[in-house]
């Protein structure tokens, strides 16, 4: 045997050796030999596929580091490793791992923000949030208005609505997004407006609709509800609403709305005394309320009473009105002011 064909011969066993080893790899690399039960693991930014592998393999569901990290050599899935929380299923090689991680999305969580409810609840529920970074500190009403660069009160400058976010996500990111779509929505509807309402900003009718959320849960009440309340601000009439003098109150509010917190003059927001739309929104307000006080019903109502099981007898007329109270309310409540006052007490 010449020495070319010596050498021809030597080189096609090294690559048949080559390719036997290579396919016995892969074989290695495909076996099921993974984690039995589903395994949630949380990849932080910054960790590599070494320190995670070795860590997994620590954690006892995953057999071999070496193979984690030898797949990913071979088929360059380390670059393609994403921060989150993944739930790993069962049945995976390691092969197959690298592509789940690379493609599979990342475990999510959700809040939710209620329409009608004050910012102060709004920033607990975030506060209490599971695995949502709070990178803001103790959240306030002072924290948001800084955060957000506002110039008055943050009260009601977040859209209720639920959000979806990762773990580990900053809190800042869903203020921020909920904050943002407020701003959008009220443009939006503010755009649509009808003509000759008694508000000249959309802040302005934001505070309406954050009325309308807490005199109301019943959707087909609130462009009646901002109606009346429109009419009276038309003719110059108190809007009269509990729950604005009950927002002023602030802590001192007990659950009791009594004839003297009636007559406070030093309250703001005390519209039995204050002529106007209080200084600033009550409440959260979604679309729905925004949209019903930027088109209010028509029609002649200038009274509402609570019936007691979460909707309104609507009145035209004072007598009428007086009849409903004496119907559904006087019963329960004789502190109950029944109509709104046109002239100074």
């Amino acid at each position: 045997m010449t020495f070319k064909r010596l050498v021809v011969t030597a080189l096609v066993i090294v690559s048949l050796l080559g390719c036997a080893v290579a396919a016995g790899i892969y074989a290695w690399l495909k076996q099921d030999n993974l984690n039995q039960t589903p395994i949630v693991i949380v990849i932080e930014r910054g960790q590599t596929l070494t320190g995670l592998a070795q860590q997994w393999e620590d954690e006892g569901w995953l057999p071999s580091a070496l193979q984690l990290r030898l797949a990913a050599r071979i088929t360059g899935g380390a670059r393609d490793i994403r921060a989150g929380e993944f739930v790993i299923p069962t049945g995976l090689n390691s092969l197959s791992l690298l592509s789940y991680l690379a493609t599979a999305p990342a475990k999510t969580y959700r809040v939710s923000l209620i329409e009608g409810k004050r910012l102060s609840d709004a920033l607990s529920t975030l506060s209490n949030a599971e695995y949502l970074q709070q990178d803001l500190g103790p959240l306030t009403e002072a924290t948001v208005t800084e955060f957000l660069g506002l110039k008055g009160s943050g009260e009601a400058q977040l859209y209720p609505d639920t959000y979806v976010y990762h773990r580990d996500q900053p809190v800042s990111d869903i203020i921020r997004q909920a904050h943002d779509r407020l701003k959008r929505v009220l443009a939006d509807e503010w755009s649509k407006r009808e003509n000759d309402l008694p508000y000249s900003t959309p802040y302005e009718a934001l505070i309406m609709a954050s009325i309308i959320e807490k005199e109301t849960g019943v959707a087909s009440e609130r462009p009646v509800i901002a109606g009346v309340f429109v009419r009276r601000l038309q003719r110059n009439m108190r809007m009269e609403t509990d729950p604005t003098v009950i927002y002023g109150l602030g802590a001192d509010f007990d659950g009791n709305l009594t004839r003297r917190h009636l007559r406070d003059r030093s309250n703001p927001y005390n519209t039995y005394r204050q002529k106007g739309l209080p200084p600033g929104p009550i409440a959260l307000a979604g679309r729905a309320a925004i949209n019903a006080a930027l088109h209010p019903a028509e029609g002649t109502e200038l009274y509402f009473v609570a019936r007691g099981d979460g909707s309104h007898y609507f009145s035209s007329t004072l007598e009428e009105h007086n009849a409903a109270v004496r119907r559904y309310q006087l019963s329960r409540r004789d502190d109950y002011r029944s109509s709104p006052a046109t002239t100074d007490q």
